[in-house]
């Protein structure tokens, strides 16, 4: 019989739908074998490895959860060494960027449609992979600014209303007024190489973005470039002066975030700095980096998604 390995989070705040609207209905199904694995108290990527141990050649991951979950379980299935094993979405956070570059298929659609190829990004620092993201990574101000929503008061405000994203963009602006001017969010001068090797010298800039799925923080609009391998967008710039952080939100809304197509970038700081980087929402701070390479991963990703 064929399994079925859901991925969620028993201490979010939208478990007990999940529970009754896709981990209940999962368990009536007998053409299914249901495995369960419970996101634990680790990060991203402890979790991620965790998962790996448990999935199976031909094995269909359903991650049920928000950003955080999908994260988890899209490392998960990038490391494991089954073949053939195929990922599907169901959001049920306040973003939800990765089940919305997939369509936002519903639990149906997943269980009987065919996969697409699609190719996440892959980044590494110091040579070493630290994660793999479908939607985008961030390194700099807006990385530090996903820590705002840990707050306590505001993960409650989250949870309620329908009116989250306008919530969410107040407090980063009141954040962005307050706190942009108290660190470096990035050294002042790096290198940019691409993968020609040529190098170009940065300076001043307070954020790097890559860009590989259809939105960032679900109001920036991104692009396709999760469908093929090789390309995604690249942006660099300086996002701490007012005038630079209007336009550039402003054509993100309502266009698409502004930047150049890649198929390689690496970050090279002249001495080991500490940066904050983040992928999907889910941020980390790390010392000591030197490097930070930034590519589409080798192989695909056979995701289901809502054509």
């Amino acid at each position: 019989m064929k399994r079925l390995l859901i991925v969620y989070n028993p201490r979010s705040s939208h478990y007990g739908r999940i529970r009754k609207g896709v981990i209940e209905a999962l368990k009536e199904r007998k053409d299914w074998t249901l495995v369960k694995y419970e996101i634990g108290q680790m990060d991203v990527d402890e979790n991620a490895v965790e998962l790996a141990k448990m999935i199976q050649d031909d094995d269909l991951v359903i991650a049920a959860g928000g950003d955080g979950t999908a994260a988890a379980a899209l490392n998960g299935v990038m490391l494991a060494k089954a073949k053939n094993v195929r990922f599907g979405v169901l959001g049920f956070g306040n973003f939800n960027d990765t089940a919305r570059t997939f369509g936002e298929p519903k639990l149906e659609e997943i269980l009987r449609r065919e996969p697409t190829e699609v190719w996440p990004l892959e980044c590494r620092i110091n040579g070493k992979l630290w994660r793999y993201g479908m939607c985008y990574f961030t390194i700099g101000m807006f990385a530090v600014a996903c820590g705002v929503f840990d707050h306590p008061k505001t993960r409650r405000a989250l949870r309620k209303g329908n009116k989250r994203v306008t919530f969410s963009m107040g407090v980063l602006a009141r954040w962005w007024l307050k706190c942009r001017k108290m660190e470096k969010f990035l050294p002042e001068k790096f290198e940019l190489v691409n993968s020609t090797d040529e190098a170009i010298e940065v300076t001043g800039a307070s954020d790097y973005l890559a860009i590989n799925g259809l939105s960032v923080a679900k109001i920036m609009k991104g692009g396709k470039w999760y469908l093929k391998p090789g390309d995604f967008l690249s942006k660099t710039g300086r996002l701490t002066r007012f005038g630079g952080l209007v336009g550039f939100m402003t054509r993100s809304v309502l266009r698409r975030v502004p930047g150049v197509d890649s198929d390689y970038d690496k970050l090279v700081f002249a001495e080991p700095t500490e940066v904050m980087i983040q992928a999907e929402g889910e941020y980390e701070k790390i010392a000591d980096v030197r490097t930070i390479e930034i590519r589409k991963s080798e192989r695909p990703l056979l995701a289901v998604m809502k054509k």
